[in-house]
Parts: C-alpha cells; structure tokens; sequence
C-alpha cells in the first residue's frame, strides 16, 4: 500500500503542474477527490490488506488524503490570486489620459427671469400659487368682468376645448382661485403658461406670464407703484424707474399700462427704446369692486391692486432677444450663452 501511495503522489504532482484554471482545477479534483476520485479509491482498497495490516494502511490512505486536499486548495488560492491579478490588470484605469469632459448646463432665460421675478416678490412677503392651465369660462372670463361679448372670447383668440372649457387666456384665473380659496390680506404670484391664437416674431401660441396679487385694507395705485419699482431694479439696475399711463382692464379700475426707464441708454432715447426713453413693459390696476364682489370680499372693507408681466417680453427686453421664437427652438447655440 505504501509503493501504491507514493506511485499515486508522483502522478498527483505531475497533474498539479499542469492546474493553471478552474477547469483544470475542477479535473484534478474530480480525478483525486471526488466519489469515484484515486484517492477515495485507496480506501476499497483495504480489503485486499492483511487484517493486521490495515490500521497502518488506513492511516497512511488518510494521512495523503489530508495532504492532497492541501495541494488542491493550495492550488484554488493560487488560480484565484491569478484571475484577480488579470482582471485589475484588464480594468486598470491609465490616470495620465485626459478625462472625459462634459458640458455645464444652464438654466433657460424664462427660468432665469422667472427665477428673478418670484426672489423679488418674496422678499417683499408674496407666496407662490399656481393656477390650472385648463380652466372654465367663469374664472377665466366671467369672472374677472369680462363681458359676454368681449372680443377675447372669439375663437380667433382664444382656445376653447368645449363650450365650457378652455386654455387659459392669462394667469389672471389665479387671482379668482386665490380669493376663493383665502382670505384678506393676501399676497400671491400666479406665474405659468397662457396659451392665445397669436404668433409672429413677439407673440407665441404658447407664452408665459406672472401674475401678482395684493388684497388688503388700505390699499391704493401708490402701493403698485411701489413695489414695481422695486421690481424693475432688482431686474434692470438700480437706476430704473417706472411711470404708470391710464389703460382698461376689464378687472382693474383705474388701470394703468406700466413704462420702466430705459435701461440700456438711460433714458436719452435709443433704438431699444424707440427714441422715448421708455419701455413698456406690464400692465396692472387696482382690483374692480365687481371682481371682489365675485369672490365674496366686501369691496368697503378691502382694495386691492393686480398686475400681469409677460416673462418673454422681460427675458427678450433684458437678454437683447428680437424674435420670441429662438425662446422655444431648444437650440443649445442660444441657450449656451446664458450659462452664468
């Protein structure tokens, strides 16, 4: 038995040599230690021994068994240091190649303004309320004292879904929505989409607005005006000012179309400003009773002012942009130059 152990040794480190991978691994063990393996085998062969002789073989047998488990675990450890060492090897990553750069985004100009707009107002104690983009008659229109028979009811301007149903003319169906839903003294912007059949180089289908409401006791046309000077200075420069001319709104009275001082030539009167020294830029007004009485707020006892800024016409005066288009084109040469 021993002659038979060591002749089985000699052939077990020849076949270790050639280990080098699992799969060789895997027939070194299923020649040697498995079930049916050579050494396995060694034990049948006891039976063939004299009686007497068979615990020394028996121990011999388990002694090259214990060693040939350490040669093929030797060997498992050995194959999986290798594998590892080849795939780092594989995976390294060369630090002297340039790195892969990538582009900084940026917001878009009508984030921007919007952005601008909404830290202005905050400061000064609004809070945002956002209005639906699809809206009834009655808060869009009826409502806001629009008259059955006013021309911005016509299909030409406005996108009606059904006879009730409509896209929002102007974010001025939050100002109903926020009456309704709170009460005096209030302070809100409704910025969103408004959508009217209107397109050429300064109107879009598709626009945006911010409309801004106050309703409290006390308040007059001087309130608006203040607040709106502190507006076009936090977006124009400190040197702008404003000036209010008469217009109508059908849900403001007295109303007023809002001129800031030109911003790019100061007021001397330049090509931006056609000559005037003015640009107009919003409109507003004190609320109209019929408005507060609409929404259950006594008009004795509270005023209010509202005004509406359309966020393409301040990003298009504030950017130099000539065709409102350029603001829906995606396209990253335009928007690339408002990276900040």
């Amino acid at each position: 038995m021993q002659k038979v152990i060591e002749a089985l040794a000699q052939q077990m480190q020849a076949d270790l040599a050639g280990v080098n991978s699992k799969e060789t691994l895997a027939g070194f063990w299923q020649t040697y230690l498995s079930k049916n393996g050579k050494v396995p085998g060694l034990m049948k062969e006891l039976r063939n021994v004299a009686p007497e002789e068979r615990p020394a073989a028996g121990k011999i047998i388990n002694e090259f068994k214990v060693q040939v488990q350490a040669e093929y675990e030797a060997a498992a450890e050995r194959i999986k240091a290798a594998e590892l060492a080849a795939r780092n090897a594989a995976e390294a990553v060369d630090i002297t190649l340039p790195a892969k750069t990538r582009p900084m985004g940026a917001l878009h100009p009508l984030t921007l303004v919007r952005n601008e707009i909404i830290d202005a107002f905050a400061g000064m104690g609004f809070e945002v309320f956002e209005a639906p983009e699809i809206d009834d008659d009655d808060h869009n229109f009826t409502r806001l004292n629009v008259p059955k028979d006013h021309p911005a009811r016509d299909m030409q301007d406005t996108f009606y879904l059904t006879d009730e149903l409509l896209l929002r003319t102007q974010t001025s169906n939050g100002q109903i929505r926020s009456m309704d839903c709170m009460k005096p003294p209030l302070k809100i912007l409704s910025p969103g989409r408004v959508f009217r059949s209107d397109s050429d180089a300064t109107h879009s289908p598709m626009f945006h607005q911010m409309e801004g409401l106050v309703v409290d006791k006390g308040i007059t046309l001087c309130d608006l005006q203040g607040m709106l000077d502190e507006l076009v200075k936090n977006l124009f420069g400190q040197g702008t000012r404003t000036r209010l001319r008469p217009s109508y709104f059908p849900f403001t009275e007295p109303s007023v179309e809002v001129d800031v001082s030109c911003f790019e030539c100061g007021g001397k009167g330049c090509s931006l400003c056609k000559g005037t020294g003015w640009i107009e830029v919003l409109g507003g007004g004190v609320v109209n009773r019929h408005v507060l009485e609409n929404c259950g707020i006594d008009p004795d006892v509270y005023s209010g002012f509202a005004f509406g800024i359309g966020i393409e016409r301040i990003a298009m005066l504030k950017y130099g942009i000539d065709n409102i288009g350029l603001m829906f084109e995606n396209d990253l040469r335009f928007l690339k130059q408002f990276q900040e």
